[in-house]
């Protein structure tokens, strides 16, 4: 996966993103959510995380206290120390990691903590929530880190014939 060209694509088509997403949010469609959930399905048909795990060596998840709370119990640590050792407050006050890439990144790009990661880990990069234009600044930054991101834009535009 050519990572260089996904982010260079994403850069050079932000404003015609933009301008397409921000229409989605003056008017949606009445099948938005519908068209949302199957070009998630097709995009990830074609898209394997396992070859990228971009998204795990740039950018950091949101920790919540549900997240910390499973995780540590999960690696048989305190929550204090899981803290201590991994995560850091960053200038939201927001819990993140300390460090990039991602300390449960496995060198196969799997995770070792797939089954309890955090939700903000779950739910990336986004691409199959509902109402998808209350996120359309995140949606941006993300197609220039996620190349399944960058198709679900894409794709997106075309589906509904923009």
């Amino acid at each position: 996966m050519n990572l260089d060209f996904y982010k260079t694509q994403a850069l050079q088509k932000q404003k015609e993103h933009k301008k397409f997403l921000d229409g989605l949010k003056k008017k949606p469609p009445k099948n938005l959510d519908y068209v949302v959930q199957e070009t998630h399905e097709q995009v990830f048909e074609k898209v394997d995380c396992l070859q990228c795990a971009n998204c795990c060596k740039t950018t950091g998840p949101l920790y919540t206290e549900k997240d910390i709370e499973r995780i540590s119990k999960h690696l048989r640590m305190k929550q204090a120390d899981f803290e201590a050792k991994f995560l850091r407050v960053d200038e939201e006050d927001d819990k993140v990691l300390q460090n990039l890439p991602c300390y449960f990144l496995n060198d196969d790009n799997t995770c070792s903590i797939y089954e309890v990661r955090p939700k903000a880990c779950r739910e990336y990069p986004h691409t199959d929530r509902k109402k998808i234009y209350q996120i359309n600044d995140l949606m941006i930054k993300n197609t220039v880190i996620c190349p399944a991101a960058f198709e679900f834009v894409e794709s997106m535009m075309k589906n509904l014939g923009k």
